[in-house]
């Protein structure tokens, strides 16, 4: 969705240019889940997961849709007003979408363990200990303040990885600059209709699903 906004003789160039260009582009749709709704049982049960995926994601990707369809028109007509007032749709529609996109790739099956390898020396260098990362993104997570995300990133600038949480569906990169590599959906939709609201239990069980082939895939990616 992101791209340079290339007529910067126009008024509204600046406003547009972090936002994307609209004027021509495919509609977003919901991506597959690469597993059965049911597949991470019993950690995250298939009523959740299809929920989750097939009404909450999905409607992030309608509403992100209609938004940049309405955002679209304000900008052939040079409605600025109405530019300014769909960015804060932008953002938490844009971000459920990216959030969600990342998660369920980052979930898996036959996840769980530790991961290996450059991603694994990496965790030991920043944190000390697997052990020490897992508690530290648990107790992030555990923290996040009604909804939101608690994120592993790297921080390419400095060659290192990050723990942080995002409040609602902020996106990882686009409000700490850290390439998001693992997510941890914390919304109650998430884990309330199996876990209720002991967040922490939920947390305990996720990292049983964690996918630590596609956080280090990630991982390897980011660091080129």
């Amino acid at each position: 969705m992101l791209c340079r906004f290339a007529a910067a003789s126009r008024s509204s160039a600046k406003l547009v240019a972090p936002l994307g260009c609209l004027v021509s582009r495919q509609k977003h749709t919901l991506p597959d889940l690469p597993y059965d709704y049911a597949a991470l049982e019993p950690h995250i049960n298939a009523e959740i997961m299809q929920l989750h995926h097939s009404k909450h994601h999905a409607t992030y990707v309608n509403n992100l849709n209609v938004v940049e369809e309405k955002y679209k028109e304000a900008v052939a007509k040079g409605d600025v007003t109405t530019q300014v007032s769909l960015q804060p749709a932008l953002k938490f529609n844009g971000g459920g979408h990216i959030n969600h996109s990342i998660f369920w790739t980052n979930l898996s099956p036959n996840g769980g363990g530790e991961p290996k390898g450059e991603l694994m020396e990496a965790i030991k260098r920043d944190f000390g200990s697997f052990a020490n990362f897992k508690e530290k993104l648990t107790a992030v997570s555990v923290g996040v303040q009604g909804s939101g995300w608690g994120w592993l990133g790297y921080n390419k600038e400095q060659g290192r990885l990050q723990i942080a949480a995002c409040a609602n569906q902020d996106p990882l990169q686009g409000t700490t600059g850290l390439i998001p590599l693992l997510g941890i959906d914390v919304w109650e939709h998430a884990y309330y209709l199996q876990y209720k609201n002991v967040r922490p239990d939920y947390l305990k069980a996720i990292w049983n699903v964690i996918n630590w082939e596609n956080v280090s895939s990630r991982y390897a990616t980011c660091k080129k």
